[in-house]
């Protein structure tokens, strides 16, 4: 359960204590050519590219497979299909993520992404995704911030939900299995290869150990960890990245988190809505941000992209407003859509109206209150964005689990598009690995003893009755990650996080748990593990980079550091976490040239 790299050491004693008739652990064995992790539309789309080229895998996840976190991505998807704006391309939309990125993006990445997402779009349409059409017929793009052109594809202010549907419809007619309500705690590797994972079926509380030689992570990411964030609470905690490290691969970029600009205010709509998004298609379809004065403070921050602008200068916009005592009372700025006709809102944001009408607020005549919130991890795994591949044999990753795509700051309508884009070439790549022969050889004993330690661990986990909840404890680190290293940020305060964090954990030890292994309470102690080692690595990188780059804005270095177009590793060493750093890779010809050309988003066109 505790993120470690297993030493023969481990496994030898591991397996001695396997043989303590006290110890025995009764434990469901499922063996698979490929165990897909993750249920969202990143694992669906590696699930469908498997089984087209003759491969099954199973498909594992946390909740119901329809029900996953992709179903919260509303505002939109991105691809140059030049629906209204003819003129533009893949090597624009390339430029487009590049320039949002701060130019630490993997050039690979988002070639691969923006190359490949016009097909994707058509496959989705060709699936059944309903998306929003003009008056021709052809699939309807609207602007979206920092973007030159409108690319972003969509339903209404649900895309995600519609996705989702569309890919688990086709995974479904394709015969692909799903197993539901299930979390992996361990991932079974030497640090070389994987072997399979660990995990317990939530429902049961039953122990199932995955024998597999291929396994894919596709478990989301690690903006939940923050206190205010645009996630369910059970969700995106940062399980992916903690047991891709533990398996022995490499985490980049993990001082980078976007601040969505736009979450709900808790003190306005109650605790349960606080941090929940206010979709950019509110903006993308001429939301105003207002503050307590009535001023439309964008157009002095930005003077030409106004609310479209990158969601890291928006967000520090507000943030500053804030600071400076122009927010509301509940601690927000307004958001204004009534401008626009009643229907075009009705059509455009149906879920937006409707949610705020159940909260006594008609988005058509009086604003929203919004305020910064934890959206998304632009930091993950390290893997060949070609293959998946981590650099441990047999395990690859896809989605928001991995880290190259999005740079220092995410382009909105990317995070969709990474998704399906990345994980059909995934699928495709994994297919071609799987041989007959791989799962023939039994499990070697100290895998299986690895699995057996982690079972008689977790058992053990379910006993502990300590004074500290985990509920408490995920809480105080959601707390201390906002206070030390939220939008503002520096080189004292996140010392002061790391030590703050040391003493979190030490409190650990005295956890205790309410209720069996089908409890929330048990979850969310397994949930504390995964997520003590990423916040550790999100803060020890953001001490690292001593410059400001999108989302990392240092308050005691605020200038870009051209020295500093380098990306940050995280690697688990003998005594710790360690860091090191890598130059970034220069883009194409192709890419290059719109990035000199210098497209940009004239925000006035909406007005």
């Amino acid at each position: 359960m505790t993120p470690q790299k297993p030493s023969a050491d481990d496994e030898q004693a591991a397996g001695s204590r396997a043989t303590d008739a006290d110890s025995a652990v009764d434990y469901e064995t499922v063996s698979v050519p490929v165990l897909v992790v993750g249920a969202g539309a990143a694992g669906a789309r590696v699930a469908i590219g498997l089984a087209e080229n003759g491969v099954e895998p199973l498909v594992i996840g946390k909740r119901d497979h329809g029900d996953a976190h992709t179903t919260w991505a509303a505002g939109g998807i991105n691809a140059s299909l030049g629906s209204l704006d003819p003129e533009d391309d893949w090597t624009i939309h390339a430029a487009d993520t590049l320039d949002e990125g701060h130019f630490i993006n993997d050039p690979k990445a988002v070639e691969l992404t923006a190359r490949h997402m016009p097909d994707r779009i058509r496959e989705l349409d060709d699936w059944g995704m309903p998306f929003d059409r003009t008056e021709d017929g052809k699939i309807n793009q609207r602007y979206f911030g920092a973007q030159s052109f409108r690319r972003t594809c969509f339903v209404g202010d649900r895309t995600g939900e519609a996705m989702l549907d569309a890919l688990v419809s086709k995974a479904q007619s394709l015969g692909i299995p799903y197993r539901d309500n299930v979390m992996i705690t361990r991932l079974l590797s030497d640090g070389d290869r994987v072997y399979g994972a660990a995990g317990y079926d939530m429902e049961s509380g039953e122990f199932i150990l995955f024998e597999s030689d291929h396994v894919v992570l596709a478990a989301g990411g690690s903006s939940a960890l923050y206190n205010r964030h645009s996630s369910r609470d059970e969700e995106n905690n940062g399980d992916g990245p903690a047991l891709a490290l533990e398996a022995g691969a490499s985490l980049m970029d993990m001082e980078f988190v976007q601040f969505h600009p736009t979450g709900m205010v808790g003190d306005r709509y109650g605790e349960d809505w606080d941090g929940r998004l206010v979709t950019e298609a509110v903006r993308g379809e001429g939301g105003r941000l207002l503050n307590a004065d009535g001023e439309r403070f964008m157009e002095e921050y930005s003077p030409d992209q106004m609310e479209l602008d990158a969601r890291d200068v928006v967000a520090r916009a507000i943030a500053q407003e804030l600071r400076e005592g122009r927010g509301t009372e509940n601690g927000g700025v307004y958001l204004d859509i009534s401008h626009r006709e009643d229907e075009y809102i009705k059509s455009r944001l149906p879920r937006m109206y409707e949610r705020f009408m159940d909260l006594g607020v008609d988005i058509t005549e009086k604003p929203m209150e919004v305020a910064p919130t934890a959206h998304y991890s632009m930091g993950g795994v390290d893997i060949d964005f070609e293959s998946g591949e981590t650099g441990v044999g047999g395990l690859y990753a896809v989605g928001e689990t991995v880290a190259g795509v999005h740079g220092a700051n995410r382009l909105g309508g990317n995070s969709l598009a990474e998704t399906v884009a990345i994980g059909a070439l995934v699928g495709d790549h994994v297919a071609a690995q799987v041989t007959g022969d791989d799962r023939d050889d039994a499990l070697p004993a100290g895998q299986r003893a690895i699995a057996e330690r982690e079972f008689r661990s977790l058992r053990e986990l379910e006993a502990s009755d300590g004074d500290e909840t985990p509920e408490e404890l995920l809480a105080d680190l959601g707390d201390l990650l906002w206070d030390h290293a939220g939008i503002l940020r520096n080189g004292e305060s996140l010392s002061d996080g790391l030590a703050a964090l040391a003493a979190l954990r030490e409190r650990t030890g005295n956890i205790g748990v309410d209720g069996d292994r089908t409890s929330l309470s048990f979850e969310l102690a397994v949930d504390l593990s995964f997520s003590l080692t990423v916040a550790e690595a999100m803060l020890l990188s953001a001490r690292k980079r001593d410059e400001s780059r999108g989302a990392h804005y240092r308050t005691d270095a605020p200038d870009v550091d051209p020295e500093w177009r380098r990306n940050i590793l995280v690697d688990r060493g003998d005594t710790g976490l360690e860091l090191t750093t890598r130059g970034v890779a220069e883009p194409s010809d192709a890419v290059s040239e719109a990035v000199d050309v210098g497209y940009e988003l004239d925000y006035h066109h909406l007005e």
